[in-house]
């Protein structure tokens, strides 16, 4: 597996459409801030066919460390889900109608 950077994308973004890479780069960082701004307020953010992004609070729980078998307190916190939209589930060959692990 590759690890694709935001520079690279960026590159690829000013290639495919002969933008200048600086305009690109303003951009693709505008979006990104947008991004988290939306979702430290709580929004929901809805792409459609590519997926879904909000937030969603884990509540507290008590853990227990394995190696000390010590119950360790872990406080409740935010987290970020993302579901996938039609589109990308179809590129990765992922089909809805599979069982699901419960």
């Amino acid at each position: 597996m590759t690890t694709i950077t935001k520079k690279e994308l960026i590159d690829r973004i000013a290639e495919q459409t002969q933008a200048k890479r600086v305009v690109v780069k303003r951009i693709v960082q505008s979006f990104l801030d947008e991004i988290v701004l939306e979702l430290s307020r709580g929004n929901r953010l809805e792409f459609r066919d590519f997926g879904v992004l909000e937030v969603r609070t884990r509540e507290a729980r008590v853990a227990q460390n394995p190696k000390t078998l010590e119950r360790v307190k872990v406080p409740a916190k935010r987290t970020v889900k993302f579901k996938m939209g039609r589109l990308m589930k179809e590129k990765l060959g992922i089909n809805d109608s599979s069982p699901k692990a419960e």
